[in-house]
């Protein structure tokens, strides 16, 4: 009986924290310096703010994750090796580059492309290549041969960036 009682106690305390929590004003952070926007703060500093309770700040940041950021060097070296292959869209915010079908120079087969770019690291993990030929899917080695090609141009890119 008196373990029940304890239980609910904690629970309704917990409960009563939580829903505080909700309407609390909170610190956000200012996207220019990095640092806590609070309530002792200027009223220039408090007009930063995107959220002031919790609810709010968890839509901001929920609405944030929805924009990718993109790896310029991948960016740049995919439409670079791909360029035989007329663009049909694409989104840098992300990260997608849709191409219709095309004929490699020297090639006999058509392809056509789908580039997604998930993620800001000059990485293989941020690349994912789509190649489809008009009877399919293509193989997973011609897959494999444009993502490398991709990739070192893209690390050719940066090298040649930061030499300037």
């Amino acid at each position: 009986m008196r373990k029940t009682r304890v239980v609910g106690r904690v629970a309704a305390l917990s409960l009563a924290v939580f829903l505080a929590a909700c309407g609390g004003r909170i610190g956000v952070t200012d996207p220019d310096s990095e640092r806590i926007v609070g309530d002792g703060d200027s009223a220039r500093e408090r007009d930063i703010r995107t959220g002031t309770t919790l609810g709010e700040a968890l839509r901001a940041r929920r609405n944030q994750e929805s924009i990718v950021r993109v790896n310029k060097y991948i960016w740049s070296a995919s439409l670079q090796v791909l360029d035989f292959l007329p663009v049909q869209s694409v989104d840098p915010f992300t990260g997608v580059i849709v191409t219709g079908f095309g004929t490699p120079p020297g090639g006999g087969r058509a392809y056509r492309a789908t580039v997604l770019i998930g993620d800001p690291a000059l990485d293989a993990r941020s690349l994912n290549v789509a190649l489809q030929t008009r009877s399919g899917p293509a193989s997973a080695a011609t897959v494999r041969a444009i993502e490398d090609a991709i990739l070192t141009r893209a690390r050719q890119l940066r090298v040649a960036d930061n030499r300037l």
